[in-house]
């Protein structure tokens, strides 16, 4: 035995490194200090290349929850704010949707106001009562940047939609009366969508009542878009919608989630009319004021729209910048065409007798 009373350099090193023991015993499970902590770490960094620290199992049991379970969560939580109602019959959605292709006929004539008609692929929105910028027609992206037209800017709810839709809502108990002050109608054709989106929280006050004609279709939640080709990923909550139902949201399906419509849920023609009330302080876009007001601008007549396809919701949709895109790749190939073509020339050298022609071939 040595001086320092280990025989066995092992003992020694051991004696020096007790803390070793302790963590044997944590992985094998002996210390009962650690037995009710779970870490749930595959790869032993947190997505970014840093270790994930121990937590307690609380905290994982909130943070590490089955994506099942989580997302069946969630789908409660919207469901809790939708209710569905039937209020209409097929006799009350046949008058109705006549008077949705009057509205139509309108458009395209031309006998509605400059903001009164919207146009996208497949989906023509008409603003009544109130219209408001938004995707596109905004000057600044994103959420929050929404505006409503000055006043008179889109023509005013027809007497009809009081008369057929707001009425029977307000008799049912759906929306009290004086709600509405806008009505939008969506017409979407065989394989028409809308992105997924949350109603401006600025802009409308809730509940968003909306009644759906002409054909079944399905409103989704929780939908995240991607274009060229659209692709459409998988919904939190697929909510069927069948023709003269209507369709009330409120609390977190309204707020706290977007909705969207699908493509290859429109597999026919199909209207909504939307119905909601603005709010009191809802942002304007700027107008400076005239001293002499002219009434507002009517549209030129609209050309017909292209009959509907019946497998256009089965198809990959052509948006505007794929036509942009093939419009620069057939001009690229024109133009390498014409620089190939040149190849063919005739050049005229000189010599010491004269000039001749030379004929130059492509090989």
């Amino acid at each position: 035995m040595s001086a320092s009373g280990f025989s066995d350099l092992r003992e020694k090193l051991k004696s020096m490194t007790p803390h070793r023991d302790n963590y044997k015993n944590r992985v094998t499970g002996k210390d009962d200090s650690y037995k009710n902590r779970k870490v749930k770490v595959t790869d032993g960094s947190n997505g970014n290349g840093r270790k994930r620290k121990h937590r307690d199992s609380s905290e994982d049991e909130v943070e590490h929850s089955d994506p099942v379970e989580a997302r069946e969560q969630e789908a409660r939580r919207v469901q809790s704010g939708i209710v569905q109602v039937e209020v209409f019959s097929k006799e009350d959605c046949d008058v109705i949707e006549g008077k949705i292709n009057e509205v139509v006929a309108n458009g395209e004539a031309g006998r509605y106001r400059e903001h009164t008609v919207d146009r996208a692929p497949l989906r023509n929105k008409y603003f009544f009562g109130e219209g408001y910028t938004y995707g596109a027609q905004l000057e600044k992206r994103g959420p929050g940047q929404e505006r409503l037209y000055p006043k008179g800017e889109v023509d005013d709810i027809p007497t009809w939609v009081h008369d057929l839709v707001i009425t029977k809502l307000v008799a049912s108990g759906v929306v009290p009366e004086g709600f509405v002050n806008s009505a939008v109608i969506n017409d979407y054709q065989p394989g028409g969508c809308i992105v997924s989106h949350v109603d401006p929280l600025h802009i409308f006050a809730r509940p968003i009542v909306s009644v759906s004609f002409f054909s079944d279709s399905a409103l989704c939640f929780g939908c995240r878009f991607q274009f060229k080709p659209i692709r459409v990923s998988e919904p939190v909550l697929e909510l069927p919608v069948r023709r003269g139902s209507v369709t009330v949201l409120s609390g977190y399906a309204a707020d706290d989630i977007t909705h969207c419509i699908r493509p290859q849920d429109i597999k026919e023609r199909r209207a909504v009319i939307i119905l909601r009330k603005t709010r009191p302080d809802a942002p304007r876009v700027d107008q400076s004021p005239s001293p002499n007001p002219s009434p507002p601008e009517r549209h030129a007549p609209l050309k017909a729209k292209r009959r509907a396809d019946p497998d256009a919701a089965h198809r990959p949709r052509v948006l505007e910048m794929d036509k942009e895109e093939n419009r620069h790749s057939s001009s690229s190939s024109r133009l390498h065409r014409r620089s190939n073509s040149s190849e063919n020339y005739r050049r005229r050298s000189q010599d010491g007798d004269g000039s001749r022609e030379v004929k130059m071939r492509r090989h």
